[in-house]
């Protein structure tokens, strides 16, 4: 009764345009400014920034970080991935100690140097993925997520290593492999680096897939965009993302700028790609982990030749 009565004084905080948005009502920016703006990011409440509801976090965390109201899939710490996706105990972290360098000694609005330092503290992580291995349902996994949280999940060379990693690692021990992307790309403090990880993870990945005939799958959620999706987000045996995810190589408004071409509204979410044949499959998050259960138990059930390699039990 507590959480929908300070429900009831949040609604009448920001008045009318709680209503507006719950009815699908998209008001524009101008319009936006017209009504109270309230910080929501610490404390017991946040807000959805589509529908605009009011949120109870600790209600929010036990959902798995969907909205109650419009079943939308807000972004979750890479922390929260792997307690999602990993049988509670068995889960063994790698390259915990791997941190960037900066190399260009690049500076903008601030050094290179000091944001990695704040992003770390912020998080508590070194870079924008963690990676290892564990169980799922039993089944042996090397598994990396990378984490929007930390400079936007973008892609150097630490994030780069630690994926490469794993995969060398899972195609010795014949184990599959997961990577949940959300990520904004490469990282451009790095410059080149940063792409060259593109050309590295692929080679590695080519080896578990087509030589080794191991299992690889991808999930891409809210968001993954440019060198994430051109390299490790799409490369997978079977391609799985959440609803409404937001996939891209280049962004809408850079191709619209280049092209000079309006481009149709969720011509880049996850189920337009799913229609056009980019995605195998589109999962709600609270029941990934028993679908990729399913799938493991089917791929270590099918008859293959080198069926001595697969490390399924």
């Amino acid at each position: 009764m507590n959480r929908f009565e300070d429900k009831r004084r949040f609604g009448g905080l920001i008045g009318a345009f709680i209503e507006k948005a719950t009815k699908g009502y998209v008001l524009s920016e101008r319009e936006k400014d017209r009504y109270i703006k309230i910080d929501t990011t610490k404390g017991l409440w946040t807000r959805r920034d589509n529908c605009e509801n009011m949120l109870y976090v600790r209600f929010l965390r036990q959902n798995r970080r969907i909205c109650e109201e419009c079943g939308y899939h807000l972004q979750m710490s890479s922390t929260e991935r792997i307690e999602l996706s990993i049988d509670r105990g068995t889960r063994h972290p790698m390259d915990e100690d791997m941190v960037a360098r900066d190399v260009l000694r690049f500076s903008d609005e601030d050094s290179y140097k000091n944001r990695v330092t704040f992003y770390q503290k912020r998080t508590g992580l070194t870079d924008a993925i963690q990676t290892g291995i564990g169980k799922l349902d039993g089944t042996p996994v090397a598994l990396g997520v990378t984490d929007s949280q930390s400079m936007g999940g973008s892609m150097g060379s630490v994030v780069g290593e630690k994926i490469t990693r794993p995969i060398e690692y899972a195609t010795r021990k014949s184990m599959p492999l997961i990577i949940v992307c959300s990520s904004g790309g490469a990282r451009m403090q790095e410059g080149t680096l940063s792409p060259m990880q593109m050309a590295k993870i692929s080679p590695v990945s080519q080896i578990h897939q087509a030589q080794k005939r191991l299992l690889y799958i991808p999930i891409p959620t809210y968001p993954t965009t440019g060198g994430v999706t051109a390299s490790f987000g799409t490369l997978g045996d079977i391609i799985i993302a959440e609803p409404k995810a937001y996939i891209a190589s280049a962004g809408k408004r850079v191709i619209e700028q280049t092209l000079r071409q309006k481009i149709p509204d969720g011509f880049q979410v996850a189920e337009s790609l799913f229609d056009h044949g980019l995605l195998d499959s589109i999962v709600p998050r609270n029941l990934s982990k028993g679908v990729l259960s399913e799938i493991f138990e089917l791929y270590g059930s099918a008859p293959c030749k080198e069926r001595n390699n697969y490390y399924f039990r």
